[in-house]
């Protein structure tokens, strides 16, 4: 019989001090990664690395992890490798002033063409009424209209002097020209004069003076075309005039941008528009009402700015940007509206740039769980990978709710840029399933681990603290401190061959720690400044704890601690709340009967129990009646139940205690209440490993503490779990001084000789148990069982017989 417990040295594994060969962590330097994530960052690497659509990157591990700081310093550090990309910019466009033009430039230059376009303004604003206000354009200008002018006079005194030939007047009125008849002295005729005329000779001037009518309207109508032809005399004049002052600093732009098309386009636009619109650069006597001109009448010169929304002029590396509010006008970008006079207005300088304009060319990192929070994020990101370009759209527009005609720059392409998601693993597997365009876009998984090995990474770990202590801007920790935050670092990671790689945890425990090294008047955080931060920690969270302990001290909740008792048994939970993690034993008891074969899970049939809490159920049902029932009917009735658990239980881990607490009551052999047992079990009676093992040990030591120790208690742990043990000191020493046992066990027999202190018994050539052992007293009971069922069936049978034939 094995009933050895564990000694005291596999329960904890304190830290290798041989291998910390420092005084304190200001002697160790700084470390760049996390710990124990090679995995993780040779898929970053990777992905950051190969230049191909699609190769985006979803790093998955739980928050806290610190896997967003691994990220930035990678991409960074691999940002310093790649060129700076353009930058981006909006102009005017002349033609179509709704739709805005983009102009990519080479790095930093969007900054000097923007100010090249303002000097040129500027000058332009100097130059062009300058030109206008000198002597040659005044004299050409006034030449034009002179000419235009006389010639209009010349041609009324020709018709003048045709007129007089013939006795006729011709006279400018208000309402225009006429003509009248004159005397031999050039004096107009009065009408009485008129009338004395002969017939003949009134005939004779009428007839003149129509046919000077006539004349005089051809003339007439020659003057308005007379003067347009002067207007684009003149208009051509200013065309020359401004061209003349316009083109030698448009001249000085083309060249200097030669090597740029895009640019040279447009500033041959601006050459065209300026002097197109001349007047807008010379001052005006006279100006409307502010109140009445809207901002675009109110500053023309306006639509010749550059409004500069990529400006790479300061980088030296390709950009890294963190997107912390990822909703759809972060990314893509959006355009500002002005209100004027009861509306909304908006041009080309209003238009802002998104998180994937400032990363494009680059690398741009997002929270996964951020982005599907924001209403349409997630589906303009696909967008626009899948467009492989950038169209700044009102959200309005995109889904059909606004009939107006906005703006609608022309979409910029992107260029090289890599997007990296990090989020929970559930996230990504959960859009890998339900998303089919998600694995189109993110081929790259990085997966985070929340543990590493740690017999390799104690150096590294010892690293790790150190930098953390000096970024945080805590105390230095002492070679011990060092060692116990590495115990309990395995603690919180529930092996004692990993430690915990969840950074959050690890900073929040040296902020604690620092805490009470000052608080103490330490310059170094010592071993003991640790221990009181951990302590300090649980004593914060354990008051639902301590109460649940209370009520089984006071006997509310009844767990017994010594003695034997047929068919009831100690099991282990565990118990989360927030951040704290606790063991709780539990009372199981079990009956057993005559029956069917049947054995009925009280938890399941109130529905208290979940799906795997059944499944153990059904798992030991099936080993009973595979082991004792083989060759004959399995003639049992059983019903388990969690006495005074009134919450949801889930989980295997208590069907070692069922099974054996069932053959327990089957048998009619008590079990040991000194002992806690906890474990799962499978078909072949082999028992497995289960999680939360330290709480539930130290769940039952404390239990028993309170009520006093009496040096036979202890716990049964699956000795898979062996190597998980890290539990806390006062534990240890019990086990040291003999006051508490932790027993491990591979097997239902191991278990059951444990709690009954009988002999399991081995099977026979024949499968028949020794009578003596506990597996004989199992058989014998079901064998019974079977034979009475037997009995029962036979006067069943004779009962029924005398009634079929007086039938």
């Amino acid at each position: 019989m094995k009933n050895t417990p564990l000694a005291p040295s596999q329960l904890y594994k304190p830290c290798n001090i041989e291998q910390l060969k420092f005084d304190s962590t200001d002697e160790l330097e700084d470390i760049d990664i996390i710990v124990g994530q090679e995995r993780a960052l040779e898929a970053i690497r990777f992905g950051i690395r190969i230049n191909k659509r699609g190769y985006n990157i979803f790093a998955m591990a739980p928050s806290g992890t610190g896997k967003f700081t691994t990220i930035k310093q990678l991409v960074e550090h691999e940002a310093l490798h790649r060129p700076v990309p353009s930058d981006w910019c909006y102009v005017n466009n002349f033609s179509q002033p709704a739709k805005p033009t983009a102009i990519r430039l080479s790095p930093g230059q969007g900054k000097v063409f923007q100010h090249d376009m303002a000097q040129l303004i500027d000058e332009l604003s100097v130059a062009i009424p300058a030109a206008f206000d000198g002597d040659e354009y005044r004299s050409r200008a006034g030449e034009l209209e002179s000419e235009s002018r006389q010639r209009e006079i010349t041609e009324l005194n020709q018709l003048r002097e045709e007129a007089e030939n013939a006795h006729i007047l011709l006279t400018e009125t208000v309402t225009g020209y006429g003509f009248a008849p004159a005397d031999e002295n050039g004096v107009a005729m009065t009408p009485e004069q008129f009338n004395k005329l002969d017939k003949e000779q009134q005939h004779k001037i009428q007839e003149s003076i129509f046919n000077l009518q006539e004349r005089l309207q051809q003339l007439l109508k020659k003057f308005p075309i007379w003067r347009k032809e002067t207007k684009r005399k003149l208009q051509a004049l200013n065309r020359e005039t401004a061209a003349l002052a316009v083109n030698h600093s448009i001249d000085e732009l083309i060249e200097k941008y030669a090597k740029q098309q895009d640019v040279i386009d447009y500033l041959n636009e601006v050459q065209k528009d300026i002097i197109e619109h001349v007047r807008d650069f010379v001052p005006h006597s006279e100006k409307a009402l502010p109140f009445l001109e809207m901002p675009q009448e109110g500053n023309p010169l306006k639509r010749y700015q550059v409004n500069l929304i990529v400006d790479f002029s300061n980088k030296r590396a390709a950009p890294v940007i963190y997107e912390d509010l990822p909703n759809y006008s972060n990314l893509i970008g959006h355009t500002d509206h002005q209100a004027h006079m009861g509306s909304l207005i908006t041009d080309f300088t209003m238009i802002k740039p998104g998180a994937l304009h400032q990363a494009n060319g680059g690398y741009l990192i997002i929270d996964a769980r951020k982005i599907l929070f924001q209403p349409y994020a997630w589906e303009s990101l696909k967008r626009t990978l899948q467009a492989g370009e950038i169209r700044i759209e009102p959200l309005e527009r995109t889904l059909s709710l606004i009939t107006t005609s906005p703006l609608e720059p022309q979409p910029i392409p992107l260029v090289d840029l890599k997007i990296i998601l990090f989020g929970d693993p559930l996230l990504y597997y959960l859009l890998s399933v339900y998303d089919p365009e998600f694995p189109d876009f993110f081929k790259v998984a990085a997966d985070f681990d929340t543990s590493a090995n740690r017999e390799s990474s104690t150096h590294e770990y010892a690293r790790l603290l150190a930098t953390i202590a000096r970024r945080e801007k805590l105390r230095p920790l002492s070679q011990q401190a060092v060692a116990r935050v590495i115990e309990h670092s395995s603690r919180m990671a529930g092996d004692a061959e990993k430690l915990l790689t969840h950074l959050r945890s690890i900073k929040d425990l040296l902020t604690e720690s620092d805490h009470w090294a000052e608080e103490n008047g330490h310059t170094l955080i010592a071993n003991s400044d640790v221990q009181q931060a951990i302590d300090h920690k649980i004593h914060r969270l354990d008051m639902i704890r301590e109460k649940l302990y209370e009520n089984i001290e006071r006997g509310t909740v009844l767990i017994d601690t010594e003695g034997k008792v047929t068919g009831q048994i100690n099991g282990l939970s565990v118990l989360q709340l927030g951040e704290f993690t606790f063991g709780q034993p539990s009372r199981i008891t079990a009956t057993t009967r005559l029956g069917s074969g049947k054995v009925v899970d009280i938890e399941r049939e109130t529905q208290l129990g979940g799906a795997i809490h059944s499944k153990g159920v059904l798992i030991l049902s099936s080993f009973i009646a595979s082991r004792y029932a083989r060759n004959s009917p399995f003639s049992l009735s059983a019903s388990l139940v969690f006495e005074q658990s009134y919450g949801h239980i889930e989980g295997d881990s208590a069907s070692l205690a069922e099974l054996c607490v069932i053959l327990s009551s089957l048998a009619q052999v008590p079990l040991r209440q000194d002992l806690a047992i906890t474990g799962s079990v499978n078909q072949l009676g082999h028992v497995q490993p289960i999680g939360g093992v330290n709480e539930k040990i130290e769940g039952f030591f404390d239990i028993c503490l309170k009520k006093g120790l009496t040096g036979t208690q202890g716990v049964i742990i699956p000795a898979a779990n062996v190597k998980y043990l890290m539990l806390r000191w006062d534990v240890v020493h019990a086990a040291q001084s003999g006051q508490f046992n932790i027993y491990a066990v591979t097997t239902v027999d191991e278990a059951l000789e444990l709690l009954t202190g009988m002999e399991a018994g081995a099977a026979d050539a024949q499968g028949k148990y020794p009578p003596a052992s506990f597996n004989g007293k199992v058989e014998a009971q079901l064998l019974q069982f079977t034979a009475i069922s037997k009995e029962f069936r036979l006067k069943a049978e004779q009962q029924e017989t005398p009634k079929n034939s007086e039938g």
